[in-house]
C-alpha cells in the first residue's frame, strides 16, 4: 500500500510537473505568440509610415515641379504679351501667376510637418512678391504701350534675385524631400529587418514546444501570408513610385521646354520694332482731332467771307486767331499721339493741379454728360506737382469716366485737392515728405471688397465685354507709380468711391499752365541777319511754305526738294550761312546729308525740322544742333534760326521797300 501510495504520489508529482511544463509551454507559446504580434504589427506599422512618408515626399516634390513649371509658363506668357500687345496673353498670364501663388498655399499647407521646409515657403512667398511686383510693372508697361520700358524691364527681370531665390528654394524644396525619404525609407527597411530577425528567433524557439506547434505553424502561415502581401504591396508602391517619378521627369521636360520657349519669346523681343497699338486710340482721337479741323476750317471760311464783303481787319484777324488756336491744339494732340505710338517716358513738368483742373472743366462737362453733376469748388490752388500734364490729365479723366459708368450716367462727381505730409509707406510706396491729393468722389454703386482687392490688376473689369478694357485705373496706378506717388482708394457699396492721387509736391517756380502751344502769330519776330539758307526738305508744298517765311524774314533761301541734289544745289550757291534740313526723307535722313555738307563746309549752321515725336531726345545723329518742331509758327522759325547761329556774324538784313 505504500508503494502504491508512492506510486500514485509519483504520477501525481508527474502530473503537476507535466501541468507545469504545459503552463509554461502554454505561457510561453503565448509569449512567443504575443511577441510575434507584436513584431508583425510593428513592421507593418513602420512599412505603411515609409509608404505615407514616400508618396507625401513625391506629392511635394511634384507640387515642386508643378510650381515651377506654372511661373514658367507665366512668365512666358509675359513675354508673349510684350511682343504682341494681345491682352488675351495678358490675362493668361495674370491666371498662370495666380494659380502660382495658390499652388505656393497648398504648399504651404503640406509641408506644415517640417520646419524647414515652412522656413522654406515663408521665403519661397516672399520671393513671389518681389516676383509679381516686377512682373506686374512689366505687364503694365505693356499696357501703357511703353514697349521700349517693358523690353528693358523684361531683361533685368531675368537676372533679378528673386527668380534666382524662387529656383534656389525650389531646389531646396526637392532636395530636402529626397533626404527625408531616404531617411524614412532606411529606418523603416531597418525596422522591418529587425523584425523579420525577431520572429525568426521566436519561431526557433517555439519548435521546441511542441504544445504550440500548430499555433506556431498556423501564426507562421499568417506571418508568410502578410509577408507575401507586404511584398506585392511593395511592388506596386515600387510601381507607383516608378509612374510618379516618370511624371517628375515629364514635368522637367515641359519646364525646359517652357524656358525654351522664353528664350524665343526674348529673341523676338530683341527683333521687334515698334507696337502697332495706335489703334486703340483712333476713334477719340480722330473726334477730336475733326472738332478742331472744323475749328480751322470754318475760321478761314469765315475769315475768307468777312474780307471779301470788305469786313473791318479786326472781324478777319478774329476769326483768323480762331482758326490758329484750332491748329495749335490740333498739333498738341497730334504730339501727344506721336508720343504714345513711340511709347515715351513721361515728360515732367512743373504743374499747379488747381489749375489743371478747371481748365478741364468744360471737357469734364463734355464728357460725362448732362446727367453727372461736377463739384470742384474744393480745388484751390496749393502746391505744384512735377508731372507729366497730359498723363495727369489722363489720369483724372479715366477716373471721371471710371464714375460715370459706377453712376449709370447719372449722380454727383466731386474733385477736391488738399495737401498732405505722409509718413515713409503710408500710401502704397511713397516716400516721406509733402504731397498734393487730389480726390475724386462719386455717389455711384461702390464696389466690394474681394473687388477693391483687385481694381488695379491689369485687363480686370467688371464691366460687360465690350464696355470696359480693364486697363483705366491700372494706367492710373502705372502713372501715379511713375510720377513717384500712389494712388489710395476706398469704396463701400451702396454708397459709392474715393479714389485719391497723391503727388509728390514740387518746389520748383516754373509752372506749365497749358500744353505746348505754339507761338501767337502777333508775338514780336526778330532776326538775325540776313542769311543766306538752303532748305532741304521732299514736301514741295511745305518747302515753298518755308521759303517764303523766310524771305519774310528778309533772308536769301534757295530751296532743294531732292536730298540727293542736295550737293548740287549747295556748289551753286556763293555762300551758305544756315542749312535747314527735314530730319526723314527718302535716300538720306537729314543727319547723314549733314554730316557729309559739314565735311566740305566745317563752320556751317545746321537747323533740323522735324514733325515726329521725341526726334530730339532718341536720335543719336542730331549732335549739338538746334531742333525746330513741326507745324512751326514765323517767330519759332525766327528763334530758332537766331539760336542756331548764335554766336556768329551775319550782315544786316535788307529792307524790302513798301
Amino acid at each position: 500500500m505504500t508503494e502504491r501510495a508512492a506510486t500514485g504520489g509519483a504520477g501525481l508529482l508527474h502530473a503537476h510537473w507535466r501541468a507545469i511544463m504545459m503552463l509554461v509551454a502554454a505561457l510561453l507559446s503565448a509569449g512567443v505568440l504575443i511577441a510575434l504580434i507584436v513584431a508583425l504589427t510593428s513592421a507593418n506599422r513602420e512599412r505603411d509610415a515609409a509608404l505615407r512618408a514616400q508618396s507625401h515626399s513625391y506629392e511635394v516634390m511634384i507640387l515642386t515641379r508643378s510650381l515651377s513649371g506654372k511661373m514658367a509658363r507665366a512668365e512666358a506668357a509675359l513675354g508673349r504679351f510684350v511682343i504682341s500687345g494681345d491682352r488675351t496673353l495678358g490675362q493668361l498670364f495674370s491666371d498662370e501667376w495666380v494659380q502660382a501663388g495658390a499652388q505656393i498655399d497648398r504648399l504651404d499647407r503640406i509641408t506644415n510637418d517640417n520646419p524647414t521646409q515652412q522656413g522654406r515657403v515663408f521665403a519661397l512667398r516672399q520671393a513671389y512678391r518681389e516676383r509679381s511686383d516686377q512682373l506686374s510693372l512689366i505687364a503694365l508697361s505693356t499696357s501703357y504701350k511703353k514697349n521700349n520700358q517693358a523690353l528693358a524691364l523684361y531683361y533685368e527681370a531675368r537676372n533679378s534675385p528673386s527668380l534666382t531665390r524662387i529656383d534656389t528654394l525650389l531646389d531646396g524644396f526637392i532636395t530636402t524631400e529626397r533626404g527625408v525619404l531616404d531617411a524614412r525609407t532606411a529606418a523603416a527597411t531597418l525596422k522591418i529587418e529587425q523584425s523579420n530577425f525577431a520572429a525568426k528567433i521566436f519561431a526557433a524557439f517555439g519548435v521546441l514546444l511542441v504544445l504550440a506547434t500548430i499555433g506556431f505553424g498556423w501564426l507562421a502561415m499568417r506571418s508568410s501570408e502578410e509577408r507575401a502581401r507586404a511584398a506585392a504591396e511593395a511592388e506596386a508602391e515600387r510601381m507607383r513610385a516608378g509612374q510618379l517619378e516618370a511624371a517628375v521627369q515629364v514635368a522637367t521636360h515641359e519646364l525646359h521646354a517652357e524656358a525654351r520657349e522664353r528664350e524665343a519669346a526674348e529673341t523676338k523681343l530683341r527683333q521687334m520694332q515698334k507696337l502697332e497699338a495706335v489703334g486703340q486710340l483712333t476713334g477719340g482721337i480722330a473726334h477730336d482731332f475733326n472738332n478742331m479741323l472744323a475749328v480751322v476750317l470754318g475760321g478761314i471760311e469765315l475769315a475768307r467771307r468777312r474780307f471779301l464783303e470788305g469786313g473791318k481787319g479786326k472781324d478777319v484777324i478774329r476769326h483768323l486767331d480762331s482758326a490758329e488756336e484750332g491748329a495749335s491744339r490740333a498739333s498738341a494732340l497730334t504730339s501727344r499721339l506721336l508720343a504714345f505710338a513711340r511709347a515715351e517716358p513721361l515728360l515732367p513738368r512743373a504743374v499747379d493741379p488747381a489749375t489743371l483742373i478747371h481748365d478741364m472743366s468744360d471737357l469734364l462737362d463734355r464728357t460725362l454728360g448732362d446727367g453727372v453733376q461736377v463739384d470742384a469748388s474744393g480745388v484751390a490752388s496749393i502746391w505744384n506737382v512735377w508731372v507729366d500734364r497730359d498723363g495727369l490729365e489722363n489720369a483724372i479723366l479715366n477716373l471721371a469716366v471710371n464714375a460715370r459708368d459706377a453712376m449709370e450716367g447719372r449722380g454727383r462727381l466731386t474733385i477736391a485737392t488738399a495737401t498732405a505730409a505722409l509718413a515713409q509707406n503710408e500710401v502704397g510706396k511713397c516716400a516721406a515728405g509733402d504731397y498734393v491729393a487730389i480726390s475724386i468722389r462719386d455717389t455711384g454703386c461702390g464696389m466690394a471688397p474681394e473687388v477693391l482687392e483687385r481694381v488695379f490688376e491689369p485687363f480686370f473689369t467688371t464691366k460687360p465685354i465690350g464696355k470696359g478694357t480693364g486697363l483705366g485705373l491700372s494706367q492710373v496706378f502705372g502713372f501715379a507709380r511713375q510720377s513717384h506717388g500712389d494712388v489710395a482708394i476706398a469704396s463701400t457699396p451702396g454708397e459709392g468711391t474715393i479714389v485719391t492721387i497723391y503727388l509728390p509736391r514740387d518746389t520748383s517756380a516754373e509752372v506749365s499752365l497749358s500744353a505746348a502751344v505754339p507761338a501767337a502769330a502777333d508775338e514780336p519776330v526778330s532776326s538775325p541777319g540776313q542769311l543766306d539758307i538752303l532748305v532741304i526738305e521732299d514736301d514741295r508744298r511745305l518747302l515753298a511754305a518755308t521759303v517764303e517765311l523766310l524771305r519774310e524774314l528778309g533772308h536769301r533761301p534757295v530751296a532743294c526738294s531732292d536730298p540727293a541734289a542736295a550737293h548740287v544745289v549747295a556748289d551753286g550757291m556763293a555762300s551758305i550761312d544756315l542749312v535747314i534740313s527735314d530730319v526723314l526723307m527718302p535716300g538720306k535722313t537729314g543727319p547723314e546729308l549733314v554730316a557729309e555738307l559739314t565735311a566740305d563746309i566745317p563752320d556751317i549752321a545746321v537747323l533740323y525740322v522735324t514733325g515726329y515725336a521725341g526726334d530730339e531726345r532718341e536720335a543719336t545723329g542730331f549732335g549739338d544742333y538746334e531742333v525746330l518742331r513741326k507745324p512751326f509758327t514765323l517767330a519759332a522759325l525766327a528763334r530758332a534760326i537766331e539760336t542756331a547761329t548764335a554766336g556768329r556774324t551775319i550782315p544786316p538784313p535788307a529792307i524790302a521797300a513798301e
